[in-house]
Order: structure tokens, then C-alpha cells, then sequence
């Protein structure tokens, strides 16, 4: 059966926590100050939608799309990514806390982090060549065997990315942060 189709919607301080999401097809939408934690948005298509001010934390995303979504100043923790629908997957995130989360085998080339909090995320497997991370945060984050050629470090914090254990050909990074790139060494940089 297929999903409805909703286009060019605004939904503003909705709980979706007490009333679910409709299963459908949502395009160009935007989504206010809405709580959706621990909501099953699985098998929802987002379409150029923008999340702003929400509360996405441990949502349910089994087969969910996300295609060309933006999530502006959102929470985000406990998100498995690895479970969306990875063959139209696109995304940036602006201003967001996306702790606990998993991009394990993600496949996100030249996206936008902007701003954002990583603490204890996971990358492994990912794919996130040329991807720009713009002030963002990467305390106690997983890098490992994640294709990150061409990425761009050069305002990013608080990383540890070992280069014989992932692919950072091209990348850029900054001589004030040069020791997460060298910390699995354990040498002293003065």
C-alpha cells in the first residue's frame, strides 16, 4: 500500500509522542519545535524537509528516508542511522547534538556538520568523503575503517582518528588539533 503524500506542511510545537507521525510521504515540510523521542518514524519518507528545534532523540528509524533533510539546532541522541533507508540518504546537520548515535556503514558524501556535538558517536565503516565538519565536536567519537579523503577538520575538536586505520587521503585538519591524529601513537607533542 502506498504511503500518502503530504507537500509543503508546517507542523509547530506538535508532540508526537502522544500523537504519532502519520506513515506517509512527507515533501518540503517543516517541523517546529516538535517532540518526536523514542517515536517509530520507520518506513517514513522525508523529502527535503527541515527539522528545526526538535527533539529526535532515540527515534526508531528502521527503512525511514531521509533525502535532502535538515535538522537545525536539533537533539538527536541514540539515532542508529545505519537503520534508514541508505540508498537516497542526505543530510546536514546544523547546530545539533547527535551523542550516542551510529553512522556504521553510512554512506553521507560532502555533508554538512556545522556546530555540532559527536560525544561517543559512531563512524565506523562510514563513508563521509569530502564532507565538511565545521566547529563540531568529536569527544570519545568512533573512527574506524571510515573513508574520510578530502574531509574537512580544520575548525573540528576533541577528535581521535588513526591514520592506518582509516582513509583520510586529501583530508584537512589543523595544527592545533594535530594530536588526534597522532594520539593512538602515544607520543608527547609539546
Amino acid at each position: 500500500m502506498p504511503l500518502t503524500y503530504i507537500a509543503d506542511q508546517e507542523y509547530k510545537n506538535t508532540d508526537f509522542t502522544i500523537d504519532q507521525l502519520e506513515k506517509a510521504e512527507y515533501d518540503n515540510c517543516t517541523f517546529i519545535n516538535c517532540n518526536f523521542e523514542s517515536s517509530y518514524l520507520s518506513t517514513i519518507s522525508f523529502l527535503e524537509c527541515t527539522f528545526e528545534d526538535c527533539n529526535l532523540s532515540n527515534i526508531k528509524v528502521k527503512d525511514t528516508t531521509f533525502k535532502d533533510v535538515t535538522f537545525l539546532n536539533c537533539k538527536m541522541l541514540g539515532v542508529l542511522f545505519s537503520d534508514c533507508n541508505q540508498l537516497l540518504f542526505s543530510a546536514s546537520f546544523i547546530d545539533c547534538v547527535l551523542s550516542f548515535s551510529s553512522f556504521y556503514k553510512i554512506k553521507l558524501i560532502s555533508a554538512t556538520f556545522k556546530s555540532c556535538n559527536f560525544d561517543q558517536v559512531d563512524f565506523t565503516e562510514a563513508n563521509l568523503s569530502k564532507s565538511n565538519f565545521d566547529n563540531c565536536d568529536f569527544i570519545n567519537a568512533v573512527f574506524y575503517n571510515t573513508n574520510l579523503e578530502q574531509a574537512n577538520f580544520t575548525t573540528a575538536i576533541n577528535y581521535t582518528i588513526h591514520p592506518e586505520q582509516n582513509k583520510i587521503k586529501g583530508a584537512k585538519f589543523s595544527k592545533a588539533q594535530i594530536e588526534g591524529l597522532l594520539r593512538s601513537y602515544k607520543i608527547k607533542i609539546s
